[in-house]
Protein backbone atom coordinates (compact mmCIF):
# COMPACT_ATOMS: atom_id res chain seq x y z
CA UNK A 1 0.00 0.00 0.00
CA UNK A 2 1.18 3.53 -0.74
CA UNK A 3 1.60 5.64 2.35
CA UNK A 4 -0.46 8.83 2.41
CA UNK A 5 1.44 12.12 2.57
CA UNK A 6 0.57 15.12 4.66
CA UNK A 7 1.43 17.54 1.86
CA UNK A 8 -1.44 19.30 0.11
CA UNK A 9 -1.53 21.57 -2.90
CA UNK A 10 -2.97 25.06 -2.58
CA UNK A 11 -4.49 25.04 -6.04
CA UNK A 12 -8.14 23.91 -5.69
CA UNK A 13 -8.24 22.78 -9.31
CA UNK A 14 -5.63 20.08 -8.73
CA UNK A 15 -6.16 17.17 -6.34
CA UNK A 16 -3.98 17.20 -3.27
CA UNK A 17 -1.01 14.85 -3.15
CA UNK A 18 -2.65 13.07 -0.23
CA UNK A 19 -5.87 12.54 -2.14
CA UNK A 20 -3.91 11.31 -5.15
CA UNK A 21 -2.09 8.77 -2.99
CA UNK A 22 -5.37 7.69 -1.46
CA UNK A 23 -6.73 7.20 -4.94
CA UNK A 24 -3.65 5.13 -5.72
CA UNK A 25 -4.39 2.95 -2.70
CA UNK A 26 -7.77 2.14 -4.22
CA UNK A 27 -6.40 1.70 -7.74
CA UNK A 28 -8.00 4.77 -9.33
CA UNK A 29 -5.04 7.17 -9.56
CA UNK A 30 -5.06 6.77 -13.33
CA UNK A 31 -8.35 8.64 -13.33
CA UNK A 32 -6.42 11.83 -12.79
CA UNK A 33 -3.00 11.30 -14.27
CA UNK A 34 -3.45 9.29 -17.45
CA UNK A 35 -3.49 11.11 -20.79
CA UNK A 36 -6.36 11.76 -21.17
CA UNK A 37 -8.00 11.00 -17.78
CA UNK A 38 -10.68 8.35 -17.92
CA UNK A 39 -13.03 9.63 -15.23
CA UNK A 40 -12.90 11.45 -11.86
CA UNK A 41 -12.61 9.05 -8.95
CA UNK A 42 -15.21 8.59 -6.28
CA UNK A 43 -13.10 10.39 -3.67
CA UNK A 44 -13.51 13.74 -5.42
CA UNK A 45 -17.03 13.28 -6.70
CA UNK A 46 -18.21 12.34 -10.14
CA UNK A 47 -19.88 15.69 -10.71
CA UNK A 48 -17.20 18.02 -9.38
CA UNK A 49 -16.99 20.83 -12.00
CA UNK A 50 -13.34 21.54 -11.15
CA UNK A 51 -12.44 17.93 -11.80
CA UNK A 52 -14.41 17.88 -15.03
CA UNK A 53 -12.67 21.08 -16.12
CA UNK A 54 -9.25 19.55 -15.41
CA UNK A 55 -10.26 16.44 -17.36
CA UNK A 56 -11.24 18.59 -20.31
CA UNK A 57 -7.86 20.37 -20.18
CA UNK A 58 -6.00 17.06 -20.30
CA UNK A 59 -8.21 15.79 -23.11
CA UNK A 60 -7.53 18.90 -25.19
CA UNK A 61 -3.80 19.01 -24.56
CA UNK A 62 -2.98 15.32 -24.58
CA UNK A 63 -2.70 14.89 -28.38
CA UNK A 64 -0.28 17.81 -28.66
CA UNK A 65 1.80 16.54 -25.74
CA UNK A 66 1.98 13.05 -27.22
CA UNK A 67 2.89 14.48 -30.63
CA UNK A 68 5.64 16.59 -29.08
CA UNK A 69 7.11 13.58 -27.30
CA UNK A 70 6.95 11.49 -30.47
CA UNK A 71 8.62 14.27 -32.43
CA UNK A 72 11.37 14.46 -29.82
CA UNK A 73 12.06 10.73 -30.08
CA UNK A 74 11.81 10.49 -33.85
CA UNK A 75 13.61 13.67 -34.91
CA UNK A 76 16.34 13.65 -32.31
CA UNK A 77 19.64 14.95 -33.55
CA UNK A 78 22.35 12.56 -34.67
CA UNK A 79 25.53 13.63 -32.93
CA UNK A 80 28.83 13.56 -34.75
CA UNK A 81 29.86 14.86 -38.18
CA UNK A 82 27.73 14.36 -41.28
CA UNK A 83 29.87 12.74 -43.98
CA UNK A 84 30.65 14.67 -47.15
CA UNK A 85 32.34 13.05 -50.14
CA UNK A 86 35.84 14.36 -50.81
CA UNK A 87 36.09 16.65 -53.80
CA UNK A 88 37.73 15.35 -56.96
CA UNK A 89 41.37 16.45 -57.42
CA UNK A 90 41.73 19.71 -59.29
CA UNK A 91 44.04 18.43 -62.01
CA UNK A 92 43.54 18.37 -65.77
CA UNK A 93 46.09 15.76 -66.93
CA UNK A 94 47.70 12.61 -65.65
CA UNK A 95 51.17 13.32 -67.02
CA UNK A 96 53.33 16.43 -67.12
CA UNK A 97 53.33 16.39 -70.91
CA UNK A 98 50.07 15.63 -72.75
CA UNK A 99 49.91 12.20 -74.34
CA UNK A 100 49.84 11.85 -78.11
CA UNK A 101 49.44 9.08 -80.65
CA UNK A 102 52.02 6.34 -80.36
CA UNK A 103 54.56 5.30 -82.97
CA UNK A 104 53.88 2.41 -85.35
CA UNK A 105 55.93 -0.50 -86.66
CA UNK A 106 55.48 -2.87 -89.57
CA UNK A 107 55.04 -5.98 -87.40
CA UNK A 108 52.17 -7.72 -85.64
CA UNK A 109 50.94 -5.49 -82.80
CA UNK A 110 52.75 -2.50 -84.25
CA UNK A 111 49.72 -0.34 -85.07
CA UNK A 112 49.69 3.23 -83.82
CA UNK A 113 47.42 3.74 -80.79
CA UNK A 114 45.32 6.88 -80.33
CA UNK A 115 44.32 8.22 -76.88
CA UNK A 116 40.76 9.56 -76.70
CA UNK A 117 40.68 11.92 -73.71
CA UNK A 118 37.33 11.90 -71.92
CA UNK A 119 36.10 8.75 -73.66
CA UNK A 120 34.40 6.05 -71.61
CA UNK A 121 35.40 2.42 -71.08
CA UNK A 122 33.17 -0.45 -72.09
CA UNK A 123 32.30 -3.13 -69.55
CA UNK A 124 33.78 -5.90 -71.73
CA UNK A 125 36.94 -4.03 -72.71
CA UNK A 126 38.81 -7.32 -73.26
CA UNK A 127 36.66 -7.95 -76.34
CA UNK A 128 38.68 -5.22 -78.09
CA UNK A 129 41.48 -7.79 -78.53
CA UNK A 130 39.10 -9.75 -80.80
CA UNK A 131 40.01 -13.16 -79.44
CA UNK A 132 37.17 -15.62 -78.98
CA UNK A 133 39.35 -17.90 -76.88
CA UNK A 134 40.15 -14.99 -74.54
CA UNK A 135 36.49 -13.96 -74.30
CA UNK A 136 35.45 -17.52 -73.44
CA UNK A 137 38.16 -17.82 -70.79
CA UNK A 138 37.11 -14.60 -69.07
CA UNK A 139 33.47 -15.68 -69.14
CA UNK A 140 34.44 -18.96 -67.47
CA UNK A 141 36.55 -17.11 -64.91
CA UNK A 142 33.73 -14.74 -63.96
CA UNK A 143 31.41 -17.71 -63.52
CA UNK A 144 33.72 -20.07 -61.64
CA UNK A 145 36.50 -18.13 -59.89
CA UNK A 146 36.30 -18.93 -56.14
CA UNK A 147 37.80 -15.60 -55.04
CA UNK A 148 35.08 -13.70 -56.87
CA UNK A 149 32.41 -15.98 -55.40
CA UNK A 150 33.85 -15.40 -51.94
CA UNK A 151 33.68 -11.63 -52.54
CA UNK A 152 30.01 -12.00 -53.53
CA UNK A 153 29.33 -13.94 -50.33
CA UNK A 154 31.13 -11.31 -48.24
CA UNK A 155 28.89 -8.66 -49.78
CA UNK A 156 25.82 -10.70 -48.84
CA UNK A 157 27.10 -10.89 -45.26
CA UNK A 158 27.61 -7.13 -45.08
CA UNK A 159 24.20 -6.44 -46.61
CA UNK A 160 22.42 -8.73 -44.15
CA UNK A 161 24.26 -7.08 -41.25
CA UNK A 162 22.87 -3.72 -42.37
CA UNK A 163 19.34 -5.09 -42.60
CA UNK A 164 19.71 -6.71 -39.18
CA UNK A 165 20.89 -3.46 -37.58
CA UNK A 166 17.93 -1.58 -39.06
CA UNK A 167 15.73 -3.60 -36.72
CA UNK A 168 16.65 -1.18 -33.90
CA UNK A 169 14.40 1.40 -35.56
CA UNK A 170 11.34 -0.64 -34.59
CA UNK A 171 9.93 -1.81 -31.25
CA UNK A 172 10.95 -5.24 -30.05
CA UNK A 173 7.98 -7.51 -29.33
CA UNK A 174 8.28 -10.82 -27.48
CA UNK A 175 5.71 -13.36 -26.31
CA UNK A 176 6.21 -15.76 -23.43
CA UNK A 177 4.26 -18.41 -21.57
CA UNK A 178 5.12 -19.73 -18.14
CA UNK A 179 3.49 -22.63 -16.28
CA UNK A 180 4.42 -23.71 -12.77
CA UNK A 181 3.18 -25.67 -9.79
CA UNK A 182 4.40 -24.60 -6.42
CA UNK A 183 3.75 -24.74 -2.70
CA UNK A 184 4.09 -21.57 -0.69
CA UNK A 185 5.35 -21.29 2.86
CA UNK A 186 2.64 -21.06 5.47
CA UNK A 187 4.54 -18.28 7.26
CA UNK A 188 3.60 -15.69 4.63
CA UNK A 189 0.30 -14.62 3.13
CA UNK A 190 -1.01 -16.77 0.29
CA UNK A 191 -0.48 -15.47 -3.22
CA UNK A 192 -3.88 -16.47 -4.57
CA UNK A 193 -7.16 -14.95 -3.48
CA UNK A 194 -8.35 -18.47 -2.59
CA UNK A 195 -5.76 -18.58 0.23
CA UNK A 196 -4.39 -21.81 -1.23
CA UNK A 197 -0.77 -22.64 -0.47
CA UNK A 198 -0.46 -25.32 -3.16
CA UNK A 199 -1.44 -24.07 -6.59
CA UNK A 200 -0.74 -23.97 -10.32
CA UNK A 201 0.08 -20.75 -12.12
CA UNK A 202 -0.19 -20.05 -15.85
CA UNK A 203 1.04 -16.77 -17.33
CA UNK A 204 0.96 -15.84 -21.02
CA UNK A 205 2.53 -12.44 -21.63
CA UNK A 206 3.48 -10.05 -24.41
CA UNK A 207 6.38 -7.62 -23.82
CA UNK A 208 7.27 -4.60 -25.93
CA UNK A 209 10.43 -2.52 -25.68
CA UNK A 210 11.63 0.42 -27.72
CA UNK A 211 14.81 2.51 -27.66
CA UNK A 212 14.14 6.03 -28.99
CA UNK A 213 17.07 7.21 -31.09
CA UNK A 214 17.28 10.57 -29.32
CA UNK A 215 20.97 11.24 -29.99
CA UNK A 216 21.35 9.20 -33.19
CA UNK A 217 23.28 6.23 -31.84
CA UNK A 218 21.19 3.80 -33.87
CA UNK A 219 21.36 5.94 -37.00
CA UNK A 220 25.13 6.31 -36.79
CA UNK A 221 25.49 2.57 -36.20
CA UNK A 222 23.42 1.79 -39.28
CA UNK A 223 25.36 4.42 -41.22
CA UNK A 224 28.61 2.75 -40.19
CA UNK A 225 27.41 -0.67 -41.30
CA UNK A 226 26.17 0.76 -44.60
CA UNK A 227 29.61 2.25 -45.19
CA UNK A 228 31.17 -1.11 -44.37
CA UNK A 229 28.80 -2.72 -46.87
CA UNK A 230 30.05 -0.28 -49.50
CA UNK A 231 33.64 -1.15 -48.57
CA UNK A 232 32.91 -4.82 -49.17
CA UNK A 233 31.05 -4.01 -52.39
CA UNK A 234 33.96 -2.06 -53.83
CA UNK A 235 36.33 -4.79 -52.67
CA UNK A 236 34.23 -7.21 -54.70
CA UNK A 237 34.44 -4.87 -57.70
CA UNK A 238 38.22 -4.64 -57.23
CA UNK A 239 38.33 -8.44 -57.24
CA UNK A 240 36.25 -8.46 -60.43
CA UNK A 241 38.46 -5.89 -62.16
CA UNK A 242 41.68 -7.56 -61.03
CA UNK A 243 40.44 -10.97 -62.16
CA UNK A 244 39.60 -9.85 -65.69
CA UNK A 245 42.90 -7.98 -66.02
CA UNK A 246 44.91 -10.90 -64.64
CA UNK A 247 43.31 -13.31 -67.10
CA UNK A 248 44.13 -11.04 -70.03
CA UNK A 249 47.70 -10.35 -68.89
CA UNK A 250 48.35 -14.03 -68.08
CA UNK A 251 47.08 -15.04 -71.52
CA UNK A 252 49.32 -12.42 -73.16
CA UNK A 253 52.32 -13.53 -71.14
CA UNK A 254 51.64 -17.17 -71.94
CA UNK A 255 51.47 -16.30 -75.65
CA UNK A 256 54.68 -14.30 -75.34
CA UNK A 257 56.50 -17.15 -73.64
CA UNK A 258 55.21 -19.52 -76.29
CA UNK A 259 56.57 -17.20 -78.98
CA UNK A 260 59.93 -17.06 -77.23
CA UNK A 261 59.93 -20.86 -76.95
CA UNK A 262 59.32 -21.17 -80.69
CA UNK A 263 62.08 -18.67 -81.46
CA UNK A 264 64.49 -20.40 -79.11
CA UNK A 265 63.80 -23.78 -80.69
CA UNK A 266 64.47 -22.34 -84.15
CA UNK A 267 67.74 -20.90 -82.89
CA UNK A 268 68.66 -24.28 -81.42
CA UNK A 269 68.03 -25.85 -84.81
CA UNK A 270 70.19 -23.21 -86.52
CA UNK A 271 73.03 -23.72 -84.06
CA UNK A 272 72.73 -27.50 -84.37
CA UNK A 273 73.07 -27.22 -88.13
CA UNK A 274 76.08 -24.97 -87.73
CA UNK A 275 77.72 -27.50 -85.41
CA UNK A 276 77.18 -30.21 -88.01
CA UNK A 277 78.67 -28.02 -90.76
CA UNK A 278 81.70 -27.13 -88.68
CA UNK A 279 82.18 -30.72 -87.63
CA UNK A 280 82.16 -31.76 -91.29
CA UNK A 281 84.62 -29.01 -92.20
CA UNK A 282 86.79 -30.03 -89.27
CA UNK A 283 86.83 -33.62 -90.49
CA UNK A 284 87.92 -32.38 -93.93
CA UNK A 285 90.54 -30.11 -92.45
CA UNK A 286 88.86 -26.82 -93.32
CA UNK A 287 88.01 -25.79 -89.73
CA UNK A 288 89.88 -25.93 -86.47
CA UNK A 289 88.85 -27.65 -83.28
CA UNK A 290 88.54 -24.23 -81.66
CA UNK A 291 85.83 -23.24 -84.13
CA UNK A 292 83.87 -26.43 -83.42
CA UNK A 293 84.15 -25.98 -79.65
CA UNK A 294 83.01 -22.35 -79.88
CA UNK A 295 79.91 -23.36 -81.88
CA UNK A 296 79.11 -26.18 -79.45
CA UNK A 297 79.36 -23.68 -76.60
CA UNK A 298 76.95 -21.37 -78.44
CA UNK A 299 74.51 -24.25 -78.93
CA UNK A 300 74.66 -25.16 -75.25
CA UNK A 301 73.99 -21.56 -74.22
CA UNK A 302 70.96 -21.33 -76.48
CA UNK A 303 69.67 -24.69 -75.29
CA UNK A 304 70.02 -23.57 -71.64
CA UNK A 305 67.48 -20.79 -72.20
CA UNK A 306 64.72 -23.21 -73.18
CA UNK A 307 63.92 -24.96 -69.83
CA UNK A 308 63.18 -21.69 -67.94
CA UNK A 309 60.82 -20.67 -70.73
CA UNK A 310 59.06 -24.04 -70.57
CA UNK A 311 58.73 -23.66 -66.81
CA UNK A 312 57.19 -20.19 -67.13
CA UNK A 313 54.79 -21.44 -69.78
CA UNK A 314 53.61 -24.29 -67.55
CA UNK A 315 53.18 -21.95 -64.57
CA UNK A 316 51.17 -19.46 -66.62
CA UNK A 317 48.92 -22.22 -67.93
CA UNK A 318 48.37 -23.43 -64.36
CA UNK A 319 47.55 -19.84 -63.37
CA UNK A 320 45.00 -19.48 -66.16
CA UNK A 321 43.36 -22.75 -65.11
CA UNK A 322 43.09 -21.62 -61.46
CA UNK A 323 41.76 -18.19 -62.43
CA UNK A 324 39.04 -19.96 -64.38
CA UNK A 325 38.18 -22.09 -61.35
CA UNK A 326 39.76 -25.25 -62.73
CA UNK A 327 42.49 -27.62 -61.64
CA UNK A 328 45.93 -27.29 -63.30
CA UNK A 329 45.38 -30.44 -65.36
CA UNK A 330 42.38 -28.69 -66.95
CA UNK A 331 44.34 -25.78 -68.42
CA UNK A 332 42.83 -23.99 -71.45
CA UNK A 333 44.23 -24.06 -74.95
CA UNK A 334 47.48 -22.25 -75.65
CA UNK A 335 47.34 -18.62 -76.74
CA UNK A 336 49.37 -17.05 -79.54
CA UNK A 337 50.15 -13.37 -79.98
CA UNK A 338 49.09 -13.67 -83.61
CA UNK A 339 45.54 -14.45 -82.41
CA UNK A 340 45.28 -11.08 -80.59
CA UNK A 341 44.53 -7.74 -82.18
CA UNK A 342 45.97 -4.62 -80.57
CA UNK A 343 43.22 -2.04 -79.69
CA UNK A 344 44.03 1.14 -81.60
CA UNK A 345 41.61 3.61 -79.94
CA UNK A 346 42.22 3.82 -76.19
CA UNK A 347 39.82 5.76 -73.94
CA UNK A 348 41.38 7.93 -71.25
CA UNK A 349 38.91 9.03 -68.57
CA UNK A 350 39.05 12.56 -67.24
CA UNK A 351 41.01 12.90 -64.00
CA UNK A 352 37.90 14.19 -62.23
CA UNK A 353 36.06 10.98 -63.18
CA UNK A 354 38.81 8.60 -62.08
CA UNK A 355 37.98 8.86 -58.36
CA UNK A 356 34.41 7.79 -59.12
CA UNK A 357 35.51 4.79 -61.21
CA UNK A 358 38.40 3.12 -59.41
CA UNK A 359 37.12 0.49 -56.95
CA UNK A 360 40.10 0.98 -54.63
CA UNK A 361 39.45 4.73 -54.39
CA UNK A 362 35.75 4.15 -53.76
CA UNK A 363 36.62 1.56 -51.12
CA UNK A 364 38.90 4.08 -49.39
CA UNK A 365 36.07 6.64 -49.52
CA UNK A 366 33.68 4.15 -47.91
CA UNK A 367 36.29 3.49 -45.22
CA UNK A 368 36.42 7.25 -44.60
CA UNK A 369 32.62 7.33 -44.33
CA UNK A 370 32.74 4.47 -41.81
CA UNK A 371 35.29 6.35 -39.71
CA UNK A 372 33.09 9.46 -39.78
CA UNK A 373 30.05 7.53 -38.56
CA UNK A 374 32.06 5.92 -35.76
CA UNK A 375 32.84 9.37 -34.36
CA UNK A 376 29.08 9.86 -33.91
CA UNK A 377 28.81 6.43 -32.27
CA UNK A 378 31.59 7.30 -29.81
CA UNK A 379 29.93 10.61 -28.91
CA UNK A 380 26.47 9.05 -28.55
CA UNK A 381 27.86 6.41 -26.18
CA UNK A 382 28.66 9.23 -23.73
CA UNK A 383 25.06 10.51 -23.69
CA UNK A 384 21.96 9.18 -21.90
CA UNK A 385 20.11 6.19 -23.26
CA UNK A 386 16.30 5.88 -22.96
CA UNK A 387 14.36 2.62 -23.01
CA UNK A 388 10.56 2.39 -23.13
CA UNK A 389 8.91 -0.86 -22.02
CA UNK A 390 5.37 -2.24 -21.82
CA UNK A 391 3.87 -5.61 -21.06
CA UNK A 392 0.42 -7.16 -20.86
CA UNK A 393 -0.88 -10.60 -20.16
CA UNK A 394 -2.99 -12.83 -17.98
CA UNK A 395 -2.26 -14.92 -14.89
CA UNK A 396 -4.58 -17.63 -13.63
CA UNK A 397 -4.50 -20.79 -11.55
CA UNK A 398 -6.10 -22.81 -14.35
CA UNK A 399 -5.76 -22.75 -18.11
CA UNK A 400 -9.50 -22.29 -18.66
CA UNK A 401 -9.43 -19.17 -16.48
CA UNK A 402 -6.88 -17.30 -18.61
CA UNK A 403 -8.06 -14.03 -20.16
CA UNK A 404 -11.20 -13.99 -18.02
CA UNK A 405 -12.28 -11.00 -15.96
CA UNK A 406 -9.82 -10.14 -13.20
CA UNK A 407 -6.87 -12.18 -14.53
CA UNK A 408 -5.33 -9.56 -16.77
CA UNK A 409 -2.37 -7.34 -15.98
CA UNK A 410 -0.33 -4.72 -17.79
CA UNK A 411 2.46 -2.29 -17.18
CA UNK A 412 4.38 0.49 -18.86
CA UNK A 413 7.69 2.03 -17.95
CA UNK A 414 10.58 4.17 -19.03
CA UNK A 415 14.20 4.07 -18.00
CA UNK A 416 17.08 6.41 -18.70
CA UNK A 417 20.73 5.55 -18.08
CA UNK A 418 23.73 7.80 -18.47
CA UNK A 419 27.40 7.03 -17.96
CA UNK A 420 28.84 9.06 -15.09
CA UNK A 421 32.31 7.62 -14.61
CA UNK A 422 34.09 4.89 -16.55
CA UNK A 423 37.69 5.81 -15.96
CA UNK A 424 37.88 8.01 -19.08
CA UNK A 425 37.25 5.04 -21.38
CA UNK A 426 34.47 6.73 -23.38
CA UNK A 427 36.44 9.96 -23.75
CA UNK A 428 39.47 8.15 -25.13
CA UNK A 429 37.29 6.03 -27.39
CA UNK A 430 35.93 9.26 -28.90
CA UNK A 431 39.44 10.60 -29.36
CA UNK A 432 40.49 7.32 -30.95
CA UNK A 433 37.55 7.53 -33.37
CA UNK A 434 38.60 11.03 -34.41
CA UNK A 435 42.19 9.89 -34.90
CA UNK A 436 40.94 6.95 -36.98
CA UNK A 437 39.09 9.44 -39.19
CA UNK A 438 42.33 11.36 -39.80
CA UNK A 439 44.05 8.07 -40.61
CA UNK A 440 41.29 7.11 -43.07
CA UNK A 441 41.50 10.55 -44.72
CA UNK A 442 45.24 10.19 -45.32
CA UNK A 443 44.76 6.63 -46.58
CA UNK A 444 42.15 7.95 -49.03
CA UNK A 445 44.56 10.60 -50.29
CA UNK A 446 47.31 7.99 -50.68
CA UNK A 447 44.95 5.75 -52.65
CA UNK A 448 44.00 8.62 -54.98
CA UNK A 449 47.64 9.51 -55.59
CA UNK A 450 48.45 5.88 -56.33
CA UNK A 451 45.54 5.67 -58.77
CA UNK A 452 46.79 8.71 -60.69
CA UNK A 453 50.30 7.27 -60.63
CA UNK A 454 49.05 4.00 -62.13
CA UNK A 455 47.37 5.81 -65.02
CA UNK A 456 50.34 8.10 -65.64
CA UNK A 457 52.79 5.19 -65.57
CA UNK A 458 50.66 3.16 -67.97
CA UNK A 459 50.25 6.03 -70.44
CA UNK A 460 54.00 6.58 -70.44
CA UNK A 461 54.60 2.85 -70.78
CA UNK A 462 52.35 2.66 -73.86
CA UNK A 463 54.20 5.50 -75.54
CA UNK A 464 57.56 3.92 -74.80
CA UNK A 465 56.30 0.43 -75.69
CA UNK A 466 55.53 1.65 -79.18
CA UNK A 467 59.00 3.18 -79.54
CA UNK A 468 60.57 0.03 -78.13
CA UNK A 469 58.62 -2.21 -80.48
CA UNK A 470 59.61 -0.05 -83.44
CA UNK A 471 63.27 -0.32 -82.47
CA UNK A 472 63.01 -4.06 -81.77
CA UNK A 473 61.40 -4.64 -85.15
CA UNK A 474 64.16 -2.71 -86.91
CA UNK A 475 66.80 -4.62 -84.92
CA UNK A 476 65.21 -7.97 -85.77
CA UNK A 477 65.08 -7.10 -89.48
CA UNK A 478 68.71 -6.01 -89.47
CA UNK A 479 69.81 -9.07 -87.52
CA UNK A 480 67.97 -11.37 -89.93
CA UNK A 481 69.64 -9.74 -92.93
CA UNK A 482 73.03 -9.99 -91.23
CA UNK A 483 72.52 -13.66 -90.41
CA UNK A 484 71.38 -14.51 -93.94
CA UNK A 485 74.40 -12.77 -95.47
CA UNK A 486 76.77 -14.39 -93.00
CA UNK A 487 75.39 -17.85 -93.78
CA UNK A 488 75.82 -17.29 -97.54
CA UNK A 489 79.35 -16.03 -97.07
CA UNK A 490 80.14 -19.02 -94.90
CA UNK A 491 78.88 -21.40 -97.56
CA UNK A 492 80.94 -19.60 -100.20
CA UNK A 493 83.98 -19.54 -97.96
CA UNK A 494 84.20 -15.74 -97.61
CA UNK A 495 83.25 -15.44 -93.92
CA UNK A 496 84.85 -16.60 -90.71
CA UNK A 497 83.18 -18.57 -87.99
CA UNK A 498 83.30 -15.74 -85.44
CA UNK A 499 81.13 -13.60 -87.66
CA UNK A 500 78.56 -16.41 -87.84
CA UNK A 501 78.53 -16.72 -84.08
CA UNK A 502 78.05 -13.00 -83.66
CA UNK A 503 75.25 -12.94 -86.21
CA UNK A 504 73.48 -15.83 -84.54
CA UNK A 505 73.78 -14.19 -81.10
CA UNK A 506 72.41 -10.90 -82.38
CA UNK A 507 69.54 -12.62 -84.15
CA UNK A 508 68.62 -14.61 -81.05
CA UNK A 509 68.49 -11.53 -78.89
CA UNK A 510 66.56 -9.50 -81.46
CA UNK A 511 63.87 -12.15 -81.98
CA UNK A 512 63.28 -12.62 -78.26
CA UNK A 513 63.31 -8.86 -77.70
CA UNK A 514 60.73 -8.43 -80.46
CA UNK A 515 58.38 -10.97 -78.92
CA UNK A 516 58.80 -9.38 -75.49
CA UNK A 517 58.12 -5.91 -76.91
CA UNK A 518 54.96 -7.12 -78.61
CA UNK A 519 53.72 -8.78 -75.42
CA UNK A 520 54.58 -5.72 -73.34
CA UNK A 521 52.44 -3.53 -75.55
CA UNK A 522 49.45 -5.86 -75.29
CA UNK A 523 49.88 -6.20 -71.52
CA UNK A 524 50.20 -2.46 -70.90
CA UNK A 525 47.08 -1.88 -72.97
CA UNK A 526 45.20 -4.20 -70.61
CA UNK A 527 46.83 -2.43 -67.64
CA UNK A 528 45.45 0.91 -68.85
CA UNK A 529 41.88 -0.41 -68.79
CA UNK A 530 42.45 -1.74 -65.29
CA UNK A 531 44.05 1.51 -64.09
CA UNK A 532 41.04 3.48 -65.33
CA UNK A 533 38.61 1.32 -63.34
CA UNK A 534 37.72 -1.51 -65.71
CA UNK A 535 34.35 -0.19 -66.91
CA UNK A 536 32.32 -2.04 -64.24
CA UNK A 537 29.80 0.84 -64.08
CA UNK A 538 28.48 -0.19 -67.50
CA UNK A 539 27.53 -3.65 -66.17
CA UNK A 540 23.92 -3.46 -64.97
CA UNK A 541 24.38 -6.05 -62.23
CA UNK A 542 27.56 -4.53 -60.84
CA UNK A 543 26.45 -0.91 -61.05
CA UNK A 544 23.12 -1.62 -59.34
CA UNK A 545 24.71 -3.73 -56.63
CA UNK A 546 22.94 -6.88 -57.88
CA UNK A 547 25.75 -9.31 -57.20
CA UNK A 548 23.74 -12.45 -57.49
CA UNK A 549 24.45 -14.80 -60.32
Amino acid sequence: MVMASKLHTKDPRVPSLRNWIECANYGCCWNYWTFPPVRPCALHGRGDPQVLRMTSIFENRAPSVIAALALLFISGCAVGPDFKRPAAPDVSDYTAAPVSNTASANVAGGQAQRFAKGADISADWWSLFHSKALNDLIEQSLANNPDLKAAHAALSVARENVLAQRGVYYPSVAASFAASRQRQSGQISPTLNSNTFLYDLFTPQVSVSYVPDVFGLNRRTVESLQAQEQEVRFQMLATYTTLTANVVVAAIQEASIQGQIDATRRLIDINSNMVQILQYQFDKGYASRLDVAAQESQLAQVSATLPPLLKQSAQLRDLLAVLAGRFPNQAPEKFELASLNLPEDLPVSLPSALVAQRPDVLQAEANLHDASAKIGIAIANRLPNIVLTANAGSTAAAMNQLFTAGTGFWGVGAAATAPLFQGGALLHQERAAKAAYVQAAEQYRSTVLTAFQNVADTLTALEQDAEGLKASAAAADAAKVTLDLAQRQLQDGYAGYLSILNAEQAYQQSVISLVQAQAGRYADTAALFQALGGGWWHSADLANGNHGK
